[in-house]
């Protein structure tokens, strides 16, 4: 299959990007930490109670400055929109899991496996709250991937099969507390970009854990970081002000990275702003 040509956008000439480059402080008067929801990662993680990844995301955001709060992938569409409801933001995280190619019209390559339609529904339904209400989602890795798709998007099912000349992306979801650790390359960030801004340059090295990637970007979404193989690794909402974010790396397993850091406390500063914003109109 030829490589799709995916793009960076060229930098946008007199764009200012609002960033907050340190942990909020609550001297706005605000002593109430934001709730951000994070689903559990698969359908057996939660029903083993499995959460030794899951709480990678949980001390990111804790570290950023908000509350995380698990989102089950087995309640009812009306349970689930009263939990979502009362949370401020969102972060999608990763997956060993893979999104149904049904949902982007594919069909099913060989190498697509451990589909969980729990999680699948439970992102999309997170998302279509989210848009509707201007909440913040930041989207990592699977999260990333079921992002695009949710605004008509594509994925790439097998990086090392359908992308010419590939780097290698690692291994797909890591054992908790793996001592080789993850793969890393380095990444270029569209100038102008958020993630370009909360880099420092438009360079960063980042780790690589995903056997799937971006395709045809979504509905608005635009590509702000590439692997130097061409490989999709960040990508933007440009339909509004609102912030979504998406990252095919995992910054929450990046404890010390200063890029890391940025990017959930710029997330958690952009949740305290919707929620501030949400609370004035109601």
């Amino acid at each position: 299959m030829a490589p799709l040509l995916v793009w960076l956008p060229p930098a946008l000439r007199d764009a200012t990007i609002p960033l907050s480059m340190t942990p909020t402080d609550h001297r706005d008067g605000s002593d109430v930490r934001p709730r951000v929801g994070i689903p559990w990662r698969t359908t057996k993680e939660e029903r083993n109670a499995t959460r030794q990844k899951l709480d990678y995301y949980f001390a990111a955001v804790r570290q950023a400055g908000a509350d995380p709060v698990a989102i089950s992938l087995q309640l009812l569409p009306a349970q689930l929109a009263d939990e979502l409801s009362g949370l401020d933001g969102f972060v999608l995280p990763g997956s060993p899991s893979d999104v149904d190619p049904s949902r982007y019209g594919a069909a099913r390559h060989p190498k697509t496996t451990d589909i969980d339609e729990n999680r699948d529904a439970t992102d999309a339904a997170i998302l279509a709250h989210a848009f509707a209400s201007g909440k913040p989602v930041f989207a990592i890795c699977y999260g990333c991937q079921a992002l695009n798709v949710f605004l008509g998007g594509t994925l790439i099912q097998d990086i090392s099969s359908e992308w010419r000349d590939a780097l290698v992306h690692g291994k797909t979801d890591l054992a908790a507390g793996a001592a080789v650790g993850d793969l890393q390359h380095n990444t270029r960030l569209a100038s102008g970009s958020r993630l370009a801004m909360l880099s420092g340059s438009e360079q960063a090295t980042i780790n690589t854990s995903h056997h799937q990637a971006i395709g045809v970007p979504g509905k608005s979404l635009v590509v702000t970081a590439q692997a130097p193989d061409g490989i999709v690794e960040g990508v933007e909402w440009r339909g509004d002000a609102q912030w979504v974010v998406g990252v095919q790396w995992h910054p929450e397993r990046m404890a010390g990275d200063a890029f890391a850091a940025r990017l959930f406390q710029d997330f958690v500063a952009a949740v305290r702003v919707s929620r501030g914003a949400l609370a004035q109109s109601q």
